[in-house]
């Protein structure tokens, strides 16, 4: 399998079907790589220096599609929306589109299906879906790939902090778990308003739970 493409970019075209293609000279061959239309926009054909472009290769009984991507985060983020049932290549792509790689993984996280079923052709029981199967893989994953949050969102008090580890412990969460339950939790603009320790307690229990 493909990691990655080094060279240069050729050009950028759109096809019949709206997908962004990259055409990648690599050693005299040419690469067409569907690549998210966020990041065509910010490729520069002109310069002629090399890039590096890290892949997803699919092969079907009648074709052979090479996906592109601008970082290895952005292309495991891929990968894990793949890996949701009712989720193809297509879908996968427009939810990094849409949302962009910090917004996207943050709402899955959360639970946020308002802003998941921002994308085109996602409703809301596909967002509901997306957020079931992939919320805690992500939580883990994003921590290990240093995917941060959109604005980085701060941590609440030290105080609030202290009697939300005291009381999960007491229940018998570990340390992990609650840096995750307060790494999603400190995206909700409404409870980083919130002062009272209870409701982050309850919040981050609702988390945990599900």
């Amino acid at each position: 399998m493909l990691a990655y493409l080094k060279g240069k970019a050729i050009a950028i075209v759109k096809s019949l079907n709206g997908r962004v293609l990259l055409w990648l000279e690599v050693q005299g061959v040419g690469y067409e790589i569907q690549i998210p239309s966020r990041w065509g926009r910010h490729i520069t054909l002109e310069t002629g220096e090399e890039m590096q472009v890290f892949t997803h290769q699919q092969v079907r009984e009648d074709a052979f599609i090479l996906y592109g991507f601008e970082s290895v985060a952005e292309r495991d983020l891929f990968r894990h929306l793949i890996s949701v049932s009712g989720i193809g290549s297509q879908l996968a792509i427009a939810l990094i589109d849409t949302l962009g790689i910090a917004d996207l993984v943050q709402a899955i996280v959360a639970g946020n299906i308002n802003t998941l079923s921002k994308t085109p052709g996602v409703g809301k029981k596909t967002a509901e879906r997306i957020s079931l199967e992939l919320r805690t893989k992500l939580a883990q994953w994003r921590e290990k790939s240093g995917v941060v949050l959109s604005g980085n969102s701060p941590l609440p008090s030290p105080e609030i902090q202290a009697d939300v580890e005291m009381t999960l412990l007491a229940l018998g969460y570990d340390n992990d778990e609650i840096e995750q339950a307060f790494s999603v939790l400190s995206g909700d603009a409404q409870l980083m308003k919130n002062p009272a320790p209870e409701e982050w307690i309850r919040s981050a229990i609702a988390w945990l739970s599900q």
